[in-house]
């Protein structure tokens, strides 16, 4: 399987613009962009075509550079980072990846940014009623030592129906599930970058597939799948 390898120009790129975030600038550099777009998409699908072989990836989608700028303070018009995510294939499959290239800001991303209510209330419910896997599996040092600590907002003491003197309730009250890693900008110029995060992306499908199996499932253990 063949590897695609960042170059420096996509951070003197990046780093330039933060510099020069202006319509004028990017107008005059727009073929420079492209070019670089171009590179950067053919990493992003490296990725996912690695994944593909161990994982159902149901699509990969590259984020535009442009700013919604609509409803924020920050009016700079582009992002200084490129970035993609991929979304697993079938209901039966839960969780998504995430990559961010930035100068000296570099990170990979796995989880659940954003569970709807639904899935929301059935994790919680879950965790009410045992914790005992999920902590075994991400204690493994096998897994710490890519992924470290399960981050997410939260709320600030319990949801609504539920104890906040619970034994569990640091994951009760999370209302997301994700884990970072970060990278040099060293790491990201590797020439085979692509392949480490596709290993990391492996390592994460412990806890993907029990989030997966708590997803499909009702509090007794019964398929809510067809």
């Amino acid at each position: 399987m063949s590897q695609i390898a960042l170059t420096k120009e996509v951070f003197r790129f990046l780093e330039t613009l933060e510099n020069n975030n202006n319509r004028a600038w990017f107008t005059e550099h727009k073929s420079e962009f492209k070019t670089l777009e171009d590179q950067m998409k053919l990493f992003f699908g490296s990725v996912c075509e690695k994944m593909k072989a161990h994982d159902e990836i149901e699509r990969l989608k590259v984020f535009r550079i442009y700013r919604d700028v609509r409803f924020s303070h920050d009016k700079t018009p582009y992002k200084i980072n490129f970035s993609g995510s991929m979304a697993r294939g079938g209901a039966h499959l839960r969780g998504g990846y995430y990559m961010h290239i930035q100068p000296k800001g570099s990170f990979i991303a796995a989880g659940f940014w954003n569970p709807n209510k639904e899935d929301l209330l059935r994790i919680r419910k879950e965790w009410e009623l045992d914790s005992g896997e999920l902590r075994e599996l991400i204690s493994k040092k096998s897994f710490q030592s890519v992924w470290g600590n399960l981050e997410g907002d939260g709320v600030k003491t319990a949801p609504k129906g539920f104890d906040k003197a619970h034994p569990n309730i640091d994951l009760i009250r999370k209302k997301q599930f994700i884990f970072v890693k970060n990278f040099s900008d060293k790491e990201v110029l590797a020439k085979d970058f692509d392949v480490e995060l596709d290993t990391c992306f492996q390592t994460i499908r412990p806890f993907f597939d029990l989030m997966s199996s708590i997803l499909t499932t009702n509090l007794n253990g019964e398929s809510l799948l067809d």
